[in-house]
């Protein structure tokens, strides 16, 4: 069953869907927050994966974020690191409220730049019990180093350029200034990339297109991203259990790789054969093998306390799916 629910984040009001399953007993029961990606609304990826956490007898919210799809903030097409993270506190804080969910068994799962997103918000939120990542990026190196890590400096420069002229412009009174994150036509997007592709074919093809995924970025968005650091502590997850689940083919792997590395405590990387970043936002071949091993970990580490067992040190690679 979905439930239009609302809740605050930090003086404004988000938009989310709340899945509870079928034959709840109205015993309170474990729960996941499922964070989109950075341009994604919650009727896309996070709301599929919600959905299949739900079937799999999790409560789940998928929600937009602040200045995103139907949530408030202004300006539109704002991507706050900050703030995002906070919607993810924001959104464990509204489970805490619900009397469906155990306030001792919230755990998060963070979809590409939500991964990373996801990571922070975890390391200093202790109600949060277990992350798990699906594509995960930290979005601030994706911008500055590009998604397979190779960019020239200079194009971040002159974007940095671009956003510190944009503000000059918006205190003239000329308006938000905003950047298109995608080409206009599939021959563009092509000659753009492969990863660039795999995006416009996901956001702007009857795939996945939706009218309230964002299609542009404010350029204040800029200066904000370039100085965060999505894994910089994830150190601090520990004792806590972290999953993180990567396509094989993802020309972003390198940055969940990064993060997996850094990570202490209980910790598992999971690849999926075959799979580019982008198939494991829909694909059901990707999709349904990343549920079936995050419905294992959240089953086993969202259990009732009496249940619980120390958590031990493991850096385990998992075998290949």
């Amino acid at each position: 069953m979905r439930t239009d629910v609302t809740f605050p984040s930090d003086g404004l009001t988000l938009a989310g869907h709340l899945y509870i399953p079928d034959g709840v007993d109205g015993a309170p029961g474990p729960a996941v927050v499922v964070g989109h990606p950075g341009s994604g609304v919650k009727e896309q990826t996070a709301g599929l994966y919600a959905r299949r956490l739900a079937g799999q007898g999790f409560i789940a919210l998928a929600f937009d974020a602040a200045h995103q799809g139907e949530s408030a903030g202004e300006p539109r097409g704002l991507e706050d690191p900050g703030h995002r993270v906070e919607d993810l506190k924001a959104a464990v804080s509204f489970l805490t409220t619900r009397n469906e969910v155990d306030p001792e068994r919230i755990g998060v799962l963070g979809v590409c730049a939500s991964g990373g997103y996801a990571i922070t918000a975890a390391a200093t939120d202790h109600r949060i019990k277990a992350v798990g990542t699906v594509s995960a990026v930290d979005i601030s190196r994706q911008f500055r180093l590009g998604a397979g890590g190779g960019q020239d400096p200079a194009v971040f420069q002159g974007m940095l350029d671009a956003a510190a002229q944009a503000r000059t412009a918006e205190a003239r009174g000329e308006g938000v200034q905003r950047f298109d994150l995608f080409p206009a036509t599939e021959e563009e997007a092509r000659r753009a990339g492969p990863h660039v592709f795999e995006g416009w074919d996901y956001y702007c093809t009857p795939r996945a297109r939706h009218p309230r995924s964002a299609k542009a970025l404010t350029w204040s968005s800029v200066d904000r991203i370039a100085v965060f650091d999505a894994f910089a502590r994830v150190d601090l997850i520990a004792p806590r259990p972290l999953l993180m689940i990567v396509g094989r083919e993802a020309v972003t792997s390198w940055m969940s790789v990064h993060a997996f590395q850094k990570a202490r405590g209980p910790k598992e990387l999971v690849w999926i054969e075959g799979a580019v970043h982008n198939d494991l936002y829909d694909k059901d071949e990707y999709v349904t093998p990343a549920v079936a091993r995050l419905t294992d970990f959240f089953h086993s580490h969202l259990t009732p306390a009496d249940h619980l067992t120390p958590a031990r040190e493991d850096d385990r690679l998992a075998p290949a799916v």
